[in-house]
């Protein structure tokens, strides 16, 4: 009787647009999305009895979009895919878990296979997974990638560069330009993620590598782990950083305190760098980073261990800590995100889409000054691991564990 009052549920708010209780709309989404409330019988009960520290930090209202479009399924047994990037020439660049990358055409056609990259250790959430290109790549063909690169007996987050060659095929002069140290026995929590700001200066996440041994040093700025940093093309502090100059600590760190951030972009609208990261049992966050800046990790979060016990003194505030924008609990095991930044579906412009894994859909939030004010999921009935997601005029192109790209686009 519950599942049948569940669908029930779903089918109203997803398919008739039902309002439930909530009352009014920002004036941003009135004439483009209506309200949806979900009950805890859809969205998942929470994981413990903490507070958001602020009104909208958690559990926004639903929203649904309006405006028609449609989902196909490009491509399937893509393998094990972990990144999705657009090409100046309307391509697409996807990198596989075990070490090579592949390119395709809007369509999902593959087209060529670029390997000679370094190995990489495939084990576990380690692999060969983030890819960015140089904003010079026209002209250059240079291009970064993020990997678990082993040390010894352990493994660590490296970043990579080197050209494409002129047919394709494979990557020329390929060398390693930065490690997040130390290597630790852990094929987990390598973050991973690379972007580059207007500058052209290269950010890279990095986790903490899941043992306890590693969220220690989240919090540690003599440590690699747990952190975002701020790089030039040859791996070295980006100008600016703030800690520069400061001794016994890394200078390319731009903020630290993180779990397991494997999502970065940046608002077109502000310019500001946004970040998502794993929490553990509850306690997924969308941070908005500001160089030199503390997220908290392991010290503060909304999450419990995945046992079911306490973190550390179990709180969710401290003085010098930076509160997440917003919080999931549960989880949605947030991996690539990127913002809408297209005219082709007005609702969705500077929204944000985040390709979640535990709670198999693609997540659209819209924020406003710098606020969560209302959010949808969608591709639920997909039942699909997405593990990326970006944009390129107007469509939406998500990969999912199962190797599927699809693409989303107006009607």
């Amino acid at each position: 009787m519950k599942s049948i009052l569940i669908v029930a549920l779903i089918a109203a708010a997803v398919g008739f647009g039902c309002k439930g209780k909530a009352k009014g709309r920002a004036s941003s989404i009135t004439d483009t999305s209506r309200n949806i409330n979900l009950p805890d019988e859809v969205i998942g009960k929470a994981n413990s009895d903490y507070k958001p520290a602020f009104i909208g930090q958690t559990r926004i209202k639903r929203i649904k979009t309006v405006t028609p479009y449609k989902v196909e399924k490009l491509a399937e047994k893509l393998g094990r895919p972990w990144a999705i990037i657009p090409m100046p020439d309307g391509r697409l660049m996807i990198t596989e878990k075990s070490g090579f990358i592949t390119i395709h055409n809007a369509n999902g056609v593959l087209l060529k296979k670029v390997t000679g990259l370094p190995a990489v250790v495939d084990s576990g959430q380690g692999g060969l997974l983030d890819v960015a290109l140089d904003p010079d790549f026209i002209n250059n063909k240079t291009l970064y990638w993020s990997f678990s690169k082993r040390v010894g007996n352990a493994n660590l987050t490296a970043v990579a560069k080197g050209q494409l060659s002129k047919d394709e095929s494979q990557i020329l002069s390929p060398v390693v330009i930065f490690q997040a140290t130390p290597a630790l026995k852990s094929d987990g929590h390598f973050g991973s993620r690379l972007l580059f700001d207007k500058d052209g200066y290269l950010f890279v996440s990095a986790g903490e590598r899941f043992i306890l041994e590693g969220r220690r040093q989240a919090q540690l700025l003599n440590s690699g782990l747990g952190k975002i940093y701020r790089i030039t093309k040859e791996g070295k502090a980006a100008p600016g950083n703030p800690f520069i100059n400061q001794a016994g600590v890394k200078p390319e760190i731009y903020s630290y305190g993180h779990r397991n951030p494997q999502s970065l972009d940046i608002n077109p609208a502000t310019g500001d760098l946004w970040e998502a990261e794993f929490g553990p049992r509850g306690g997924d966050e969308l941070n908005l980073i500001k160089p030199g800046k503390n997220y908290g990790w392991p010290i503060i979060t909304y999450g419990i261990e995945y046992e079911g016990n306490k973190i550390g003194d179990s709180i969710q505030q401290k003085e010098g800590m930076e509160q997440p924008v917003y919080y999931w609990d549960p989880v949605i095991s947030p991996s690539g995100m990127i913002f809408y930044n297209s005219n082709v579906i007005p609702e969705w412009k500077n929204n944000l889409f985040l390709a979640c894994l535990s709670s198999l859909h693609i997540d659209r939030l819209v924020i406003e000054n710098n606020k969560v004010i209302a959010e949808e999921s969608l591709l639920l009935d997909k039942k699909e691991r997405f593990r990326d997601v970006t944009e390129m005029d107007g469509r939406l192109y998500a990969v999912t564990d199962s190797g599927i790209l699809f693409m989303i686009s107006k009607k």
